[in-house]
């Protein structure tokens, strides 16, 4: 036998201290403490307490009021051992289990559960019917608020009744039994059930004619009260009465749900995330999931769940079609021997138009677990009172399949001893305790397993080149890699190669994903037609940006309004977006799953998405410009010109932009596709004023087939259009890209068509840098006179112009012009005019650059202490700018300085650096020099072998060059 808790609620409401009742004065702070303690360690909200006290009309002052009352019961609260706490939202009762009796029964409700029919748990089951006073807070008037959980605990209470008088039925104990279900048929005297049990308990008790006596009895009740004959189980206990055997039915069983949709049989893959997931709905010890989790993973105290513990819920999330629910299914089955009393499966239908009410849910919930259409509570709130008190201690497992977000599911949660595991294309976070597994796209091995699996093995096997094309077509999302296993496998004849050929062409790819009922354009759009407006609008235009990552602020250029920072997380949140990082710069980067990318763009065709990705194609090239101005070389380049275009904001764009290499190197693919973007769809002032703008980083970090790609693009679209100014400036972007690749014909012809464009504009400064081009390749194929005569052309044109930048290149040019004809007078007198100009235009750059050719011209001079002086000033401000290019042709003269010195040690090491560089940036001419000056640094220095490898690999890359190999970068 138990002690009496210090507070009631079964019965009258009760709060006392050491056997000594303490009063609780008025009814308003009775019906309060009620309140609070039906709800005990619960937050209870001040609206619900309020509709208590004040049924029909609320005061004005019932806030305050309510806070009077609370303080009132902080004095009985306290001395019978519990406390009130206060929360921005309401206020609770905190207490141990053993102090209310309401929680002590439902206790040792669990623990009998737990004992099975045993006299461990009859002892409880009489403990906690014990408890019971009468009618739960009979002395207080009635709350609509309270129904639900009154109702209940009521039922609670017949269904521990009922249970000990089973456990002394299957305890042979009749005549104890017969008193139980006596008392119980006096409570609810048309259960057919308790009359069930109450005959066959007579009859083993050998109370033969006792038994015949009480269907004789209930029989008639039933016909004459209600004109009903007795039902099916009812009638076999009488005839086994009859027949002197036990009855093959006992009394009412709840149903047992077994609700899991069948396995997926060609389940493939995701080893880690099943392992986790099973682990943490079956076993006492966790697995860490493969991905971020919002909070650390619950220890179960036994088994799944633990039968007094709170549920572990688990939520599977990622984007359409990935496999959210086949993962769900498949794992649920694993562990569904870990949950006896039944699995449920709900349909929550978050990607419907209208997703299923809760209400509605919980009804379904409840007619699986039993209870007849007509006992359904009226509201959601009692519903969902009497699915917790089903389920509490039972150890079953939840299954919530295509969830909206949390709000529909919060009222599914069982209230302990369950586990539940949700899908979800939202990311639902909100859930106390909830595990986040996000479901990315299956490895090309898995996708290549899966396709086999549907289509058959040998023929993926037959055809493996094809097959890899499909899962990439596919972008891993099983999906749609089932419904392309699904049309092989219907159309036996195809080869491989033809399902490959149709998935390659991308405006019908969405068309071709399509088999019976399973569609990935129509799974996607589910989910695409329940966003925002605004939401839309960006999925859409994103759509439209390619297949690479993007910052954030490129939403903010579709809305045109900065700090859009909640759409993009809409956007994230349904799983449509994903975050999939931080860049270097500690910007988040997105990115849209492919087929999902291809959705959108299908629908991105009206003048809202065309407006918006000309915003985004201006904000890259402001960033871009903004950045490049902050680089240390400014190689010539024609702009776009001053022209209206959207900007991110100043602040973010300095922020950004302040470590401009980093800034490149962090969107270099994603500034490579706007140039494709903007030749695509226009104008083309927009494309090759952009691909101008990349040329300083390109040429720092030696990136020349990017340069050369988007040269080429933004040239033909500008041809396309007739922009002339566009065809000249990319065209001489290109022959500065031959010109590093000792293609000096090939960008000779280039220069000559820019410059008769840049004439025919009067672009005179256009026409004087495209002529110091026509100098560089004839300067570098050794014709130095008339590599003279262009730049002195030039310079003059620059001087007419005032162009003081372009006249100190033109200077340093004719000055290295005569340092190749060993002019050093001449040269001298040049570079030096070159050298004052960078100091007074403050160019670093410019500087090192003339640097360099100082310490050629001291070499030729024989003045190996100067030579060296500036060659060594050259690396010195060329590794502050953090310019490797250049700073790898200041060591290699260091090297060659040092080797004809006799230091070879020093030599060769700056030499060896000096490769080291060229070759991590590609410069295949700057390679060749650099395994040239190794070969006779080694040939010097005695040592044949290694000097013939480093000058046969010299030669082997001029030849590259010469023949028109394509040069790495």
């Amino acid at each position: 036998m138990v002690d009496q808790p210090n507070f009631g609620v079964l019965g009258p409401l009760l709060v006392r201290s050491a056997d000594r009742a303490l009063r609780v004065a008025g009814r308003k702070p009775r019906l309060l403490l009620a309140s609070l303690l039906l709800e005990a360690n619960q937050i209870v909200a001040s609206d619900a307490l309020i509709e208590v006290l004040w049924p029909a009309r609320a005061p004005s002052s019932a806030v305050a009021n309510l806070r009077t009352y609370v303080s009132a019961l902080r004095g009985p609260v306290t001395a019978a051992g519990g406390r009130i706490v206060t929360h921005p939202s309401g206020y609770a009762v905190e207490l141990a289990a053993g102090q209310l009796d309401m929680l002590l029964f439902e206790q040792l409700a669990e623990r009998a559960r737990a004992a099975g029919r045993t006299g461990e748990a009859a002892g409880h089951l009489r403990d906690a019917l014990a408890l019971w006073r009468g009618t739960p807070l009979s002395d207080l008037p009635a709350s609509p608020v309270w129904d639900g959980r009154l109702r209940a605990l009521v039922q609670a209470r017949l269904a521990a009744a009922e249970e000990l008088a089973e456990t002394k039925l299957a305890r042979e104990q009749y005549a104890a039994a017969v008193d139980d279900l006596r008392a119980l048929i006096g409570e609810h005297p048309y259960r057919e059930d308790l009359w069930q049990r109450l005959i066959v308990a007579l009859h083993r008790g050998g109370r033969r004619a006792e038994a015949l006596h009480a269907y004789t009895e209930i029989r008639r009740q039933l016909v004459d009260d209600l004109g009903i004959e007795p039902g099916p189980d009812l009638r076999d206990a009488h005839a086994a009465v009859l027949a002197d055997e036990e009855p093959c039915r006992l009394g009412y069983q709840p149903p047992v749900p077994h609700q899991l949709p069948a396995d997926v049989p060609d389940f493939t893959g995701r080893a880690a995330d099943v392992t986790a997931l099973t682990h943490l709905l079956s076993g006492p010890a966790p697995v860490p999931l493969p991905v971020p989790l919002p909070v650390p993973l619950p220890v179960p105290p036994s088994g799944a769940a633990g039968v007094a513990g709170p549920p572990v819920v688990a939520v599977v999330t990622g984007p359409p079609g990935i496999g959210k629910t086949a993962l769900a299914v498949h794992c649920a089955h694993a562990v569904r021997d870990a949950y006896p009393e039944g699995q449920l499966h709900l349909s929550l239908g978050g990607t419907a138009e209208t997703p299923a009410a809760p209400a509605d849910l919980l009804a379904e919930a409840l007619r699986s677990l039993g209870v007849a259409e007509g006992a359904l509570p009226a509201s959601a709130h009692e519903r969902a009172t009497l699915y917790r008190s089903l389920l509490a201690g039972r150890p079953v497992l939840v299954l919530l399949d295509d969830a909206a977000d949390a709000a529909q599911v919060r009222p599914l949660l069982p209230g302990s001893g369950c586990a539940v595991l949700v899908t979800s294309r939202r990311r639902i976070t909100e859930l106390p305790g909830a595990v986040l597994l996000e479901l990315d796209a299956l490895t090309p091995a898995e996708g290549g397993e899966l396709l086999a699996r549907i289509a058959g093995a040998a023929r993926v096997a037959a055809e493996p080149e094809a097959a890899r094309s499909i899962v990439a077509a596919c972008g891993g999302l099983p999906l749609a890699l089932r419904v392309a296993g699904a049309r092989l496998a219907a159309r036996p004849g195809w080869s491989l190669q033809e399902l490959r050929r149709r998935l390659d062409d991308e405006s019908t790819r969405l068309d071709e994903l399509r088999a019976g009922d399973l569609e990935v354009r129509a799974c996607v759009e589910l989910s695409y037609r329940r966003l925002p407006h605004e939401a839309a609008l960006t999925l859409r235009a994103l759509g439209l940006l390619g297949p690479g990552t993007v910052p954030g602020w490129v939403a903010d250029a579709v809305l045109d309004r900065h700090r859009s920072d909640a759409v993009v997380d809409t956007l994230v949140d349904v799983s449509l977006l994903r975050l999939v990082g931080t860049d270097p710069l500690g910007q988040p980067r997105y990115l849209l799953p492919d087929l999902v990318r291809r959705t959108a763009r299908e629908r991105a065709d009206g003048e809202a998405e065309r407006q918006a990705l000309a915003r985004v194609l201006g904000g890259w090239t402001s960033a871009a410009e903004h950045a490049a101005a902050r680089l240390p070389t400014t190689l010539f380049s024609v702009p776009a010109g001053a022209v209206p275009r959207w900007r991110p904001d100043d602040e973010l764009l300095g922020r950004l932009t302040a470590d401009p290499l980093t800034w490149f190197d962090a969107e270099r693919e994603a500034l490579v596709e706007a140039v494709r973007l903007a030749a695509s769809h226009g104008p083309a002032q927009a494309a090759w004023g952009l691909a101008a703008t990349l040329v300083p980083y390109f040429d720092l970090h030696c990136r020349l087939e990017e340069w050369r790609l988007t040269h080429q693009v933004a040239l033909d679209s500008a041809a396309a259009a007739g922009d002339r100014r566009g065809e000249a400036a990319m065209l001489r972007g290109l022959a500065q890209v031959s010109l590093y690749q000792d293609r000096y014909a090939e960008a000779a012809g280039m220069l000559r068509r820019a410059r008769v464009i840049f004439r025919e504009l009067g672009d005179a400064r256009g026409e004087a840098i495209s002529i110091c081009g026509l100098g560089a390749a004839d300067e570098f194929s050794g014709r130095h006179r008339r590599a003279l005569g262009w730049f002195r052309h030039a310079l003059a044109m620059f001087l007419a112009e005032g162009d003081v930048d372009g006249e100190a290149y033109a200077r340093q040019a004719i000055g290295r012009v005569h340092l190749s004809l060993q002019d050093l007078g001449q040269a001298f007198r040049w570079l030096g005019e070159a050298l004052r100009l960078a100091g007074e235009l403050g160019d670093n750059h410019r500087e090192g650059c003339v640097s360099m050719q100082f310490g050629r011209l001291h070499t030729l001079a024989a003045q190996p202490d100067e030579a060296m002086r500036f060659q060594g000033r050259a690396l010195d401000i060329f590794e502050t700018l953090g310019d490797r290019h250049c700073g790898a042709y200041a060591l290699r003269s260091l090297g060659g300085l040092h080797a004809a010195r006799g230091d070879r040690s020093h030599g060769s090491a700056e030499l060896q650096r000096s490769l080291e560089i060229f070759q991590q940036l590609g410069d295949r001419s700057g390679e060749a020099d650099a395994f040239q000056a190794l070969g006779e640094l080694y040939r010097a220095a005695g040592r044949p072998m290694l000097a013939a490898h480093y000058l046969h690999r010299a030669v082997d890359l001029r030849s590259q060059l010469r023949a028109g190999a394509p040069a790495a970068g």
